[in-house]
């Protein structure tokens, strides 16, 4: 089995294909001024940042993996790409008003990544985690939905219950939870939808030959054709105090 912390390097390429963006009004909410400095951590190849950058004047990013951050850095060279992790930001105490986290906090070691996030916000700066969910009907066929869900329950994503990693949050040095959601829309073709899967951590996690095989089996239950996702980007953060 591949190493989760390693396992996105070599689905790069999948994961900027086909991974959905994020709206831009999702931000609308949050009390940052747009010449604020603000911190992408985990930032992945990217699908956040280049929301953040129309938006901030300055954008760092750090992403711990050198495949992802390569793509990153020619998606999105408005921003600054730093290596590091969530448990040891590579800047200084205080330094930043504002930190995203989008689709990656549930790979986090929560209690020093929130340690580390309150120790590089200046005070009263946000802390924002933002993810994508698919709404229901999915375009995606029965018998693909079926097989799939299988598959993700054999290999769970790590991190506990979504209420179990927030609540680290209000133990650290931050204020009251808040919660936002945008509704929009990801279209995806056959090829996609399928490197979607597997730039998923289920997927990516396996040794190759069993991966291709899965692939294989999800291929022939997936037609040729377009498929519109409805999706709801959810936001939640809080204001360090």
């Amino acid at each position: 089995m591949i190493d989760p912390a390693r396992s996105f390097e070599h689905v790069a390429a999948d994961y900027e294909a086909a991974r959905p963006s994020y709206p831009e009004e999702v931000l609308d909410v949050l009390p940052l001024e747009r010449d604020a400095t603000v911190l992408d951590l985990g930032a992945g190849t990217g699908k956040l940042t280049r929301v953040l950058v129309r938006r901030y004047r300055r954008v760092i990013a750090v992403e711990p993996l050198d495949g992802m951050r390569a793509i990153l850095e020619r998606v999105v060279p408005e921003a600054e790409s730093l290596g590091g992790t969530a448990e040891q930001i590579p800047l200084p105490d205080e330094s930043v008003d504002g930190v995203f986290a989008a689709t990656a906090f549930h790979w986090f070691a929560h209690e020093a990544a929130i340690a580390e996030i309150a120790r590089v916000l200046r005070p009263g700066g946000t802390f924002a985690v933002v993810w994508n969910d698919v709404v229901e009907p999915s375009p995606l066929p029965d018998a693909y939905r079926e097989r799939l869900e299988e598959i993700f329950a054999e290999m769970p994503p790590p991190g506990g219950s979504s209420d179990e990693q927030f609540e680290v949050i209000g133990r650290g040095r931050f204020g009251e939870l808040h919660e936002t959601t945008v509704e929009h829309e990801q279209v995806q073709t056959r090829a996609s939808t399928l490197a979607f899967v597997r730039s998923t951590s289920p997927l990516a996690r396996r040794p190759p030959d069993e991966r291709d095989e899965l692939m294989a089996e999800l291929g022939a239950l997936l037609p040729e054709g377009e498929y519109v996702f409805r999706m709801k980007a959810t936001m939640r953060w809080a204001e360090r105090l």
